[in-house]
């Protein structure tokens, strides 16, 4: 297979033409544009849509239309884009419609700045949006997995029905890395296969309503805890991790998407001090892989948690460990990108301590 030198949002943009994405609904702002730019140009040459909304709130009601239809479609934004769509994405949470949201972070809050964040992950996994629901989050560190995620993204979000969430940051959007595509053919997905789609019948059989509004409050809820039971098939089918170097680890770096690609090089630092370091790795943000994250801390002693922000996933890794273990943070945030040589400093601080 050929590789190709692409920059994180093309590759993801080619992934999911790839994937059968037939409609794309969005609106620039950086570090993101190039999906788009990328979706502007491709997209009439394979039959598909490509239409600039004039809002963010536009582009995600766009994607409700759509999906409604049984087409795969998807939006793409930048952090305060993604506040913006957030009303969006729990309407299709309740009527139960699968779309791909892409959500390249930057600095914030607010307009903050275009440098690379990861200070969106409460959002994305405590439910983006109002309301009892949860969306798919799926968390690359590399271009090729920017590409590899989103086929998977756009099956789970079939196979679920629910809104699946690609949650990378600048770092990764503007790289250059060779990536590979699984095929050279696009995927074709048609509404047939989804016999709940608002997508006309010919009258062989009821009209599909797509809807989120249930006036009757008894009905909402036996809705809303099938929704939930639905949640935790999710949970138990869907969680993935990477353990590097985790097997006799004392001390375990928790990181995700490009952070922990620095906080392997740090890992492998203090590994050659003589330092007993792993680090896991969690790629499914939501389900967060709980069951990794304890077999990769079998044996550890203290646990780093590494992020481009003020400290959000370690609540998860806590959770995930019991607070069995003491769960210590160390974060830069702002668009400020973490050293390796200030991740080492962290771990040899904590191996000290145990030492003590």
């Amino acid at each position: 297979m050929e590789r190709n030198l692409m920059k994180g949002n093309e590759a993801l943009a080619e992934a999911a033409i790839r994937s059968g994405c037939k409609c794309f609904f969005g609106y620039p702002i950086t570090p993101q544009t190039e999906i788009s730019a990328y979706m502007a140009k491709r997209m009439p040459k394979i039959g598909g849509v490509f239409l600039q909304a004039e809002s963010e709130i536009a582009a995600i009601n766009m994607v409700y239309g759509c999906a409604a239809s049984g087409v795969r479609c998807m939006t793409s934004s930048s952090s305060p884009g993604i506040s913006l769509k957030s009303e969006g994405v729990s309407y299709m949470a309740g009527a139960d419609l699968p779309c791909v949201i892409v959500n390249v972070m930057r600095g914030g809050p607010g307009l903050g700045g275009i440098q690379p964040s990861q200070s969106d992950y409460w959002q994305a996994t405590r439910a983006l949006g109002h309301g009892d629901f949860q969306i798919l989050v799926f968390a690359p560190s590399s271009v090729q997995e920017m590409a590899d995620l989103m086929s998977l993204a756009f099956d789970s979000a079939d196979k679920y029905r629910m809104p699946a969430m690609i949650l990378a940051d600048g770092l990764l959007g503007q790289m250059m890395e060779p990536v590979t595509f699984a095929s050279d053919e696009i995927h074709e997905h048609t509404a047939a296969e989804k016999p709940w789609a608002a997508c006309g019948h010919g009258g062989k059989r009821p009209h599909n309503i797509i809807n989120s509004l249930y006036l009757q409050a008894e009905e909402l809820e036996r809705l809303v805890v099938e929704r939930f039971q639905r949640y935790e098939t999710v949970k138990g089918e869907l969680h993935m991790a990477e353990q590097y170097l985790t097997e006799d680890a004392e001390i375990v770096v928790t990181a995700y998407g490009s952070v922990a690609r620095l906080a392997k090089a740090a890992v492998d630092s203090a590994r050659a001090q003589g330092i007993k370091a792993g680090l896991v790795r969690p790629v499914t943000l939501w389900p967060f892989p709980e069951q990794e994250v304890r077999d990769a801390c079998r044996n550890a002693k203290r646990v780093l948690c590494v992020e481009m922000s003020m400290g959000q996933m370690i609540e998860d890794v806590k959770l995930a460990l019991g607070c069995r273990l003491p769960v210590e943070f160390f974060g830069r945030t702002g668009g400020v990108i973490p050293k390796p040589s200030e991740i080492l400093e962290q771990i040899k601080a904590l191996n000290a301590k145990e030492a003590e």
